[in-house]
């Protein structure tokens, strides 16, 4: 029962976590066809792709004891491949200081993830210290990915509109966190189950600044519309005016 119901859980994490790696797709047509990046920040997609190269290297057999940990090898190599996307198709559509900003933050990035895995597969020579140096730091990156949205929704306070902040994104975030922390307790992996201790509750602060800017923004929409239909009346009322006169003068 208990392996069915795990097996049940990481089925459901991987596909909110699909979504939620998907979910970009939205915003980045945006961009290919604006041709611009516009105000989206790069710095998500990049943590992202940092998240999935280490917990992909933590649930290979090289880290974690056999194949336990499969699930987290799928989900987070799909992971790779969209990130990787987002982050290339950003670099090739923003301004050159755009370029230069993403390239100072991907080689850092890049270099330490290859000197976590250099470290843990030649230094470490069994799998709970491996497990402890990839996971400790795949943690305090899931923490910062989690906690990255809090530039946007920082923005939607700003500005009190939602454009920068789409919805598919802040639902799949927390479906993708309330899974993985219900399967991490399952396994008894605090490494798994830890960054969503912090993302779930994250993702619903999204979705609650969402829903109070969304309809705010909504009421705004609806006194402009009235406002110019007020202004389309009025036009109206004077061309009817200026042929009554044009009419009396005749």
């Amino acid at each position: 029962m208990s392996e069915t119901l795990r097996l049940a859980v990481a089925v459901l994490g991987n596909a909110a976590s699909v979504s939620l790696y998907a979910a970009p797709m939205v915003t980045f047509k945006r961009v290919i066809r604006k041709k611009s990046t516009e105000e989206f920040s790069c710095i998500p997609y990049i943590i992202g792709l940092l998240n999935c190269l280490l917990f992909t290297w933590y649930g290979l057999p090289i880290v974690s004891y056999k194949w336990e940990n499969f699930p987290l090898v799928t989900v987070n190599g799909v992971g790779i491949a969209l990130e990787l996307s987002y982050v290339l198709i950003y670099f090739w559509y923003s301004s050159p200081k755009g370029k230069v900003k993403v390239a100072m933050i991907m080689t850092p990035v890049l270099l330490v993830f290859c000197i976590v895995a250099a470290v843990s597969a030649f230094s470490f020579h069994d799998t709970a210290h491996r497990k402890l140096l990839v996971g400790s730091i795949g943690l305090g990156v899931s923490v910062a990915l989690y906690g990255s949205p809090l530039v946007a929704v920082k923005k939607v306070i700003e500005t009190k509109s939602v454009e920068f902040m789409p919805l598919p994104l802040s639902l799949c975030a927390f479906s993708a966190s309330a899974c993985w922390l219900v399967y991490g307790i399952l396994v008894r992996d605090v490494f798994v189950a830890g960054p969503s201790v912090v993302g779930t509750p994250l993702s619903i602060l999204q979705l609650v600044v969402y829903f109070k800017y969304r309809k705010a923004r909504v009421v705004e929409e609806q006194k402009i519309g009235d406002l110019e239909k007020g202004s389309i009346e009025l036009e109206k009322v004077v061309k009817v005016e200026k042929i009554v006169t044009n009419c009396e003068q005749c």
